[in-house]
């Protein structure tokens, strides 16, 4: 089987397992898209494109998401890291959804992943988004995003935040060793004109493996976050 036919056998398995999904039950079902981040990040020697976009279907129970991030250099004309997952999501909290799916990894190695991960908002209101993926090889990886809106007026807000990319083992296809592969840590203000729409700028500092020209770096970013 094809890895974009796993895909779709996936999806529609996904949505097989949320048991009594539909609107017979007396739960509503909703969609919300959010372009977390759509963002240009740079300094003297770098220039990159990056997005963070999430989208979910369901009901406050279960929930099928897709969600996508990478970047793109366009001054050396690659990609850092794209992936896509699909998944499963099962509300086990207030406030946590537990979710299981699995990751089509566009670059740097393209590769189809098993995904498990925890999703949510921790005490003092710090968003959480953390997973496991498990190649077909077997290497475990993780992926651990907090962050956290600190609000400065009704419009203007200040976001810290952090994410983590690790490897369990040595990876040589994808050039990265075990430990932290990426680490990433930021501010970004951003201006609300509506709540669905905000600019916003910002920096970042940035360790990682795939862009070895620029491992070690301080970036300014200037993006638009907006949602439906």
């Amino acid at each position: 089987m094809s890895n974009g036919n796993r895909i779709k056998a996936v999806a529609i398995g996904l949505l097989w397992l949320a048991p009594d999904c539909q609107a017979q039950d007396g739960h509503m079902l909703f969609n919300r898209f959010i372009a977390e981040r759509l963002e240009y990040e740079g300094n003297g020697g770098l220039h990159l494109a990056k997005w963070d976009i999430q989208d979910w279907f369901g009901n406050d129970e279960h929930k099928l998401w897709l969600k996508t991030e990478g970047d793109y250099s366009a001054d050396q004309g690659i990609f850092g890291r794209a992936d896509l997952q699909v998944l499963y999501s099962r509300n086990i909290d207030s406030f946590w959804d537990f979710q299981i799916g699995a990751r089509r990894a566009f670059e740097p190695e393209r590769t189809f992943d098993a995904v498990i991960g925890f999703q949510g908002l921790a005490p003092y209101f710090f968003e959480v988004d953390s997973a496991l993926f498990v190649t077909e090889k077997g290497n475990v990886l993780g992926r651990l995003t907090l962050s956290y809106d600190l609000l400065l007026s009704q419009r203007l807000i200040l976001q810290p935040r952090i994410e983590l990319n690790l490897a369990a083992a040595d990876l040589q296809s994808r050039g990265v060793k075990a430990g932290v592969t990426e680490f990433e840590a930021g501010l970004r203000l951003r201006y609300e004109i509506e709540r669905e729409f905000a600019p916003y700028l910002g920096v970042d500092y940035v360790e990682e493996e795939s862009l070895r020209e620029h491992q070690h770096s301080v970036r300014a970013v200037a993006g638009f976050r907006f949602w439906y």
